[in-house]
């Protein structure tokens, strides 16, 4: 498919392209008199970024770097800790960190009494799953396509308390959400407790019908844990709408915050079932906090949460979630059909945004990551296997720009015999 006839595709999805990123006419380094409206708009984020030349970052899943601006106020929040030293410790630390907690909550639709900061996703849900009310013969749903540390801690609850975890497979190309809904209440039987579901699959970029399963789930007198790593900053959502009982993110991810800082949100009214992995302060206290011990920790990385939010919110959640939605589907549209080329993500929009899988016939998962930075100098990420899923991971972000992936897509083109 030519360019323009993949933009007159997308035009239902009222996303514009906006021009390819040229760095030396962008100038901006900070968002604050940036002109949505623009038509070097995209440039100018670019510019915002300092890139690192040697090869094209298309693995920004794993960890989303910092653009300047919030980097330079990072730093200065080093400082000032470092400045204050002990006496910042001891005196204002555990307000800030309400505050950076309080915005977070505000920005995703949640009670400030309902989200605490934590150390990654795996630490939010490995608190909930490590702490729930386990009964020997109770049940837990998964799925295989699930993150792998999050599976091993269901199997280390396994053998501690006697627990069964059962574990689903999410289709790749569902027909519709009823499809997936179905997978998941199938699995419910009455010794069922709680259930784990993806926001969105970390591995194939795929967004869930969550808000149906959990009705769903609530239905048949089952909590639902939602593992969101990657959708807090990456596309706009109200964690009041969505149903779920339990939520954990990484906020190092798509909300660009420093490495080292993730989100919990618990319901009102449901942290008092969960078990403190680690002893508080203070026992037995009545709020979200009882779970919250973190000890002495990196504190300058809360402060730096609200410049993050900041930053976003100065682009724009929607802006930001339109852009990375046209820029992942730039590339997957031009290679779905083409043989030899699979393309693990829904081809439904609305199924997925800057993440998307793909894997070719001609190599493995391991050779095809190799390949393209060895030989093409793009950065990715294998899947190799994982919950049925064979391929490379692509995560472009905001600063990506289409003249990016047209190398991403000249590729796999060659790589797959297409060129």
């Amino acid at each position: 498919m030519d360019k323009r006839k993949f933009l007159k595709s997308l035009a239902f999805l009222g996303i514009g392209s906006g021009s390819i990123f040229k760095p030396e006419i962008a100038k901006a380094k900070s968002l604050v008199d940036l002109d949505p409206t623009a038509p070097d708009y995209w440039e100018q984020i670019r510019a915002s970024y300092k890139l690192k030349p040697d090869y094209i970052n298309l693995e920004n899943g794993y960890y989303c770097f910092l653009p300047e601006e919030t980097l330079e106020n990072y730093i200065a929040h080093l400082r000032e800790v470092n400045y204050q030293g002990s006496s910042y410790m001891r005196t204002v630390q555990w307000e800030n960190k309400a505050k950076s907690a309080a915005a977070v909550a505000e920005l995703i639709g949640a009670s400030s009494e309902e989200v605490v900061l934590t150390r990654n996703t795996t630490e939010s849900i490995d608190l909930i799953i490590s702490g729930y009310p386990w009964q020997q013969g109770d049940e837990a749903i998964v799925s295989n396509q699930d993150y792998e540390s999050l599976l091993n801690m269901f199997e280390l609850a396994e053998r501690r308390y006697g627990i069964k975890v059962k574990r689903i497979d999410i289709p790749l190309h569902p027909e519709n959400d009823e499809e997936i809904v179905a997978i998941y209440e199938k699995a419910i039987t009455p010794k069922t407790k709680l259930m784990m579901v993806p926001h969105i699959v970390n591995i194939t970029g795929h967004i869930l019908p969550v808000r149906k399963i959990a009705d769903m789930a609530h239905g048949h007198g089952v909590e639902v844990m939602l593992d969101g790593a990657h959708a807090v900053g990456h596309f706009d959502f109200n964690i009041s709408e969505l149903n779920c009982d339990y939520y954990g993110s990484s906020l190092h991810k798509w909300l660009s915050v420093p490495l080292g800082c993730g989100m919990l949100y618990v319901k009102k009214g449901k942290s008092g079932q969960i078990r403190p992995l680690l002893a508080p302060y203070e026992l037995d206290q009545k709020t979200l906090l009882n779970l919250n011990h973190t000890g002495t920790h990196a504190v300058s990385t809360d402060l730096s949460v609200i410049d993050s939010i900041h930053f976003l919110n100065k682009m724009g959640i929607k802006r930001k979630e339109e852009r990375l939605r046209f820029i992942q589907r730039y590339w997957s549209d031009q290679v779905r059909d083409l043989p030899g080329i699979n393309v693990n993500t829904p081809i439904d929009p609305r199924r997925s945004c800057a993440i998307a899988n793909v894997g070719l016939d001609a190599m493995s998962p391991s050779e095809m990551a190799k390949t393209l930075i060895d030989k093409y100098r793009i950065f990715t990420v294998a899947i190799n296997g994982a919950g049925g899923v064979n391929g490379c991971r692509i995560t472009p972000n905001v600063y990506t720009s289409e003249e990016d992936m047209d190398q991403f897509v000249a590729a796999l083109r060659q790589m797959s015999g297409n060129a």
